[in-house]
């Protein structure tokens, strides 16, 4: 641990709590006194009640001493305390004035205020003092706001978090009892490093890379980078689900619901097969030659990016986990420019990375396809989580610091997962409408670049450059039960003969409390390229052409606080001699048609034969 960086969070909380508690003070209507004993000896029960009678009358003989007018007194528990009701509350220095005298009072041993004590939400892990991404916003601008977030809730043991990763190492005591066997995806038993290739064991034997794996091999390592082993999945495990309040090492931000480790990852980084039948598995639906997932994740963390667009391989299987009800939360990539996938595919939270201050670091990634940002940390502010001190096999289990959207990301899932433990009914894309929804504002650094105009450094956002604002725990967790959210509601298109003209319903679309909707965009996603009229009105036409086709169409309507909701639709046209089949509409949170995403699913699968090999996928790496 960096002693002098747990140092200046430490005070920066310490001054943070001192600034509140002066311009905040609570106002007490009462004191604890305990008066001094008049004699050592036992007492009979006749005299303990005579005693009591004397004690009452000390005490307000104390009290007029020291000036002050009780309004009523009574014993509070045992040894002699008693509660002294004050004719009116005090506060600041009139209280401590009131207190000082007190205890000047002959008969009085001890005084103290009546305080209300609120709910410990804050762990007693020596490293949360380290982990500043937690705190709350007076102690650091990006910070998630967890203190807020713990008196609502401290997770389920009902939802499921998957980590798409390097694997877990299962044996560190912070992680101890939070963690599902999960399954190793790793196929290539050279990349894979513990000597086969899938199987049940999703433990990281490490992910080291040496100068003799490039010498002796470098038809398999001469494009890999000579590293140590990374043990990147415990780190996030550890983020998202270290055990709390057991007085060692950090506090995951869920403290209850269990972690599924998926191990897609070894040296170099994944196959994009593995990543891709890792991901289905999460999400419980089934794989050829594994077993049935029998935790299937509601959540599922995957950092992982790459130098390609949205490819149709990965975008079918985000649709399809999306559709077994699985949040997928990617990073947005370290490159300080526009996300490349997964995350500019449909459907996933693409989490930048921001530091203590609030703005965007200068690597994270940036654009329309980021939804918001949450700590990422930096060279001078790291972020702190569960580690393991072996340079290649494993050995002793740590705490390490690491800085990167790839750590972004999991506080995302994490706090996704905190969602669903209060509302469990919420669907993917209900999620990162809320989340978005919840959002603190990006801050305004003085003197600091704009993100629009600035190159490979920090600088200040905004909604268009970085996403809806900063991830608040807090208020996510509020939003999770609340009916009061800006939501893109259409209404369910059915089948129609081809050439139909089709009418595009979203005039169910609500806004939040004290909002009105100030605009609607309708575009098309996917099918044939048809002209959309009305496209920026609640009910808009389109025109199917003549031939049978699947044509899907999103509407983004935006409230008058500049909140953004999204939903779409699909509508099937069928010619004259084919069979008529019912697709969903986009209702709640916009679901897509199953015909539509079978259609895909199959002309996916088709190129991903055709391209699949056993070569490594380069694009597929750790950020």
């Amino acid at each position: 641990m960096n002693h002098r960086f747990a140092f200046v969070l430490g005070a920066m909380a310490l001054l943070a709590g001192s600034a509140f508690a002066q311009s905040n003070p609570e106002a007490v209507s009462g004191l604890i006194v305990k008066l001094k004993p008049t004699s050592a000896a036992p007492l009979s029960e006749t005299a303990q009640r005579e005693s009591s009678a004397a004690a009452r009358g000390r005490l307000i003989d104390a009290a007029r001493a020291a000036g002050v007018l009780p309004q009523s007194e009574r014993s509070v528990g045992s040894q002699g305390h008693h509660l002294l009701r004050l004719a009116s509350a005090e506060s600041g220095s009139q209280l401590q004035a009131t207190l000082a005298r007190l205890r000047q009072q002959p008969d009085v041993l001890s005084v103290e205020p009546d305080v209300r004590i609120k709910r410990l939400a804050a762990p007693n892990d020596p490293g949360y003092s380290s982990q500043w991404n937690l705190q709350s916003p007076s102690v650091a601008a990006a910070g998630l706001n967890m203190p807020l977030a713990w008196d609502s809730t401290s997770g389920s043991s009902a939802i499921t978090v998957a980590v798409l990763d390097t694997g877990v190492r299962f044996s560190h005591p912070d992680l101890a009892g939070r963690v599902w066997p999960g399954y190793d995806f790793v196929s290539d038993a050279v990349y894979a490093n513990d000597g086969n290739g899938r199987d049940a064991d999703a433990s990281d034997p490490g992910d080291w890379v040496s100068a003799a794996d490039r010498t002796n091999d470098p038809a398999r390592f001469s494009t890999c980078d000579v590293e140590a082993s990374s043990w990147h999945g415990t780190f996030i495990t550890g983020q998202i689900a270290a055990v709390a309040n057991n007085s060692q090492g950090i506090a995951g931000i869920n403290w209850v619901g269990p972690v599924l480790p998926v191990r897609v990852a070894g040296k170099c980084g994944a196959l994009l097969s593995d990543l891709l039948d890792g991901m289905r598995w999460a999400a419980g639906l089934s794989v050829d030659g594994v077993p049935a997932n029998s935790h299937p994740a509601r959540v599922i963390n995957l950092s992982f990016g790459g130098d390609q667009p949205c490819s149709a391989a990965y975008q079918d299987v985000i649709d399809e986990i999306t559709k077994a009800g699985a949040l997928l939360v990617v990073a947005a990539g370290n490159e300080s420019s526009a996300p490349m996938r997964p995350a500019d595919c449909r459907g996933v939270l693409a989490v930048g990375a921001a530091q203590a201050d609030g703005r965007k670091t200068s690597y994270s990634n940036l654009g329309s396809a980021v939804a918001l940002l949450a700590p990422g940390g930096t060279n001078s502010q790291p972020l702190y989580s569960t580690g393991n001190l072996g340079d290649k096999a494993p050995g002793a289990d740590s705490y390490t610091q690491y800085l990167g959207t790839s750590f972004s990301a999991p506080q995302a899932t994490a706090v996704a997962s905190l969602m669903l433990a209060v509302n469990p009914n919420l669907t993917p894309d209900q999620l990162i409408q809320r989340m978005k929804q919840s959002t603190r504002p990006h801050v305004n650094v003085p003197g600091a670049l704009s993100c629009s105009a600035a190159g490979s450094v920090a600088c200040n956002c905004t909604t268009a450059t970085c996403g809806a604002g900063l991830l608040d725990a807090a208020a996510a967790v509020a939003i999770a039960t609340s009916g009061q959210v800006t939501e893109a509601l259409i209404a369910a298109l059915s089948s129609v003969p081809a050439g139909s003209t089709v009418q595009l319903d979203g005039s169910r679309s609500t806004a939040a409390a004290n909002t009105s909707l100030r605009s609607y965009q309708w575009s098309q996603v996917a099918g044939a390229i048809v002209g959309i009229q009305n496209a920026t009105a609640a009910v808009a036409t389109v025109t199917l052409p003549s031939t049978a086709g699947s044509f899907s169409f999103s509407l983004t309507v935006t409230d008058s606080a500049g909140r953004t909701a999204q939903s779409m639709v699909t509508v099937v046209s069928t010619a004259s001699d084919t069979p008529v089949s019912t697709s969903g509409g986009g209702g709640g949170g916009g679901a897509m048609s199953w015909v539509w995403g079978l259609a895909l699913w199959a002309w996916a699968v088709a190129v991903w034969l055709a391209r699949r090999r056993s070569t490594r996928h380069k694009s597929s790496q750790l950020v």
